[in-house]
């Protein structure tokens, strides 16, 4: 065998090595890479996925929060039905204070809604529009929720400015049965 023949298989021999190594190992295993990066990516898009999610659930969080202090401050604002005459009484306190005459205090048929009982009084009272203005400033400040409805005014003809009104007001409590 020659030199050169040598040389040769020498050369052929590397490149099956070379090929072999390739085919069998480097081949392999840039597959394998391949898949764990691609299952790294997943796990990624996963994680970033969930990341978004939790920071929707934290804001969710705060949101319900702000919800429950709302319904809470709402519900302070609801006295017990019980309370109805003690509510009654500022209401006429408020008017006396403002030079309003009382006439007539009735009340109707309360409405019972989901969570809450509204109670409205029927009103009649005598005084003067200023007087009317700062009594109905005054029961807009009370702690309690109140709605006026059907507000008419009347003009005396004996004194001027001097009105009657006729209102009902809605005055909200708890459903204790809710």
């Amino acid at each position: 065998m020659s030199s050169s023949s040598r040389k040769a298989l020498f050369f052929i021999l590397l490149v099956a090595l070379a090929y072999v190594s390739y085919a069998y190992m480097i081949k392999p295993a840039n597959k394998h890479l391949t898949d764990q990066r691609a299952k790294v990516t997943q796990k990624q898009s996963k994680l970033s996925e969930l990341q978004r999610a939790t920071a929707a659930a934290v804001d969710l969080n705060k949101q319900l929060q702000k919800v429950e202090e709302a319904i809470k401050t709402f519900e302070s604002k609801l006295p017990p039905t019980s309370e109805i005459d003690n509510v009654l009484t500022d209401i006429t306190v408020i008017a006396q204070k403002q030079n309003l005459v009382p006439k007539a205090i009735r009340t109707q048929k309360n409405k019972d809604n989901r969570g809450y009982i509204e109670q409205p009084l029927e009103m009649e009272l005598e005084g003067n529009f200023q007087s009317y203005y700062a009594f109905l400033l005054e029961l807009e400040k009370l702690d309690r929720i109140t709605k006026i409805r059907e507000l008419s005014l009347k003009k005396k003809n004996k004194f001027e400015g001097h009105t009657e009104a006729r209102f009902v007001v809605s005055v909200f409590f708890q459903n204790s049965g809710a």
